[in-house]
């Protein structure tokens, strides 16, 4: 999964794996996407603003987190830190316990090398309040240490309010948006492999266990608001998330891209550090050829500044092979 060869949209020779961008300032993104706002404001409706989102993308497929910003506002700020880093994009689920839960947060995988460590801020301290049932969101700590938490976290797949009595209460900071659920119970279902602490039970996707390639993966990412759909463009966040099929199934892959800053266009770039494995394709999948270097999505949710519209046969042209760019060629009202 994490080799070169699966880290990009287009021909490996192009790959700059260093390539990073900051995200553009919010009128320079309302700029390159000003030609969009005619078209699209006759079929624009607008939605309410939720708490803080935070959008969960797995080798299995995606789910949203609603933080309890009120409930636990040191713990959310701890893993807003994270996600806001990029820390968790390309983490590996390292312990999924059956009808328990799925946790994670704290490793990469990198080939020839093994598990890497996420870094760690300070350890937080713990805001036990909400009882930890099914779907909430929760942080791992050291047993016999209220006040641990670092990185790692979990999703409570059950009932498991035995956790609300132990260690001071494991501190819930999080719920389970829609039917996210299903993705948690599909990862669940998977076979595990033990390979010590930083792989105590991982789920992996293959139909026997190789490598850890084979584990699922994840990235987290906060968005202006919730939205099921497998493609979203926000021009608040400047961010497009997807997954897609990349020659006809040679690769399937999720990832993120970020817009860039022009005056007339929608630029996009593409983060590698976003890029990881899908188990497998779907309706509506983004599609991309190295044949004419397109990158095609069926259906995009677009978010300009909370007003929604749904773009058909979106088609965004490789602009800049260096620096993995896409420029927003056509689409369909």
């Amino acid at each position: 999964m994490l080799h070169r060869s699966q880290l990009v949209l287009i021909n490996q020779n192009s790959i700059n794996a260093g390539v990073r961008m900051n995200f553009a300032s919010r009128r320079f993104i309302e700029a390159g996407v000003s030609h969009l706002v005619i078209v699209l404001s006759l079929c624009f409706f607008s939605v309410a603003q939720a708490g803080t989102i935070v959008r969960i993308s797995t080798t299995v497929g995606d789910y949203s987190i609603e933080l309890l910003d009120d409930v636990a506002p040191v713990t959310v700020r701890n893993f807003l830190n994270y996600v806001t880093r990029g820390d968790y994009n390309r983490t590996y689920l390292h312990r999924v316990e059956d009808g328990f839960v799925v946790q994670g947060g704290a490793y990469r995988f990198q080939p020839f090398v093994g598990p890497i460590d996420i870094r760690q801020d300070a350890p937080i301290v713990n805001e036990f309040n909400v009882s930890n049932t099914r779907g909430t969101v929760a942080m791992a700590k050291f047993e016999g240490s209220p006040n641990s938490a670092t990185n790692q976290w979990f999703v409570n797949l059950t009932n498991n309010s035995s956790l609300d009595g132990t260690n001071g209460g494991f501190t819930v900071f999080g719920v389970v948006l829609g039917e996210g659920m299903l993705i948690l119970d599909a990862i669940d279902a998977l076979p595990f492999v033990s390979l010590g602490v930083k792989a105590s039970s991982a789920p992996y996707i293959t139909a026997a266990y190789e490598s850890p390639t084979a584990f699922v993966y994840q990235n987290a990412v906060v968005t202006s608001r919730f939205s099921s759909a497998p493609h979203v463009f926000e021009s608040v966040t400047g961010k497009m998330i997807t997954s897609v099929n990349v020659n006809s199934g040679a690769e399937l892959i999720s990832l993120h891209l970020n817009a860039v800053p022009h005056a007339s266009q929608l630029i996009l770039q593409a983060d590698v550090q976003s890029v990881i494995s899908r188990r497998a394709t779907f309706d509506g999948i983004a599609t991309y050829s190295t044949t004419d270097n397109r990158l095609r999505i069926p259906a995009l949710e677009v978010n300009l500044n909370g007003a929604i519209s749904v773009l058909k046969n979106v088609v965004f042209a490789l602009s800049n092979r260096e620096l993995l760019q896409f420029t927003l060629e056509s689409f369909n009202q």
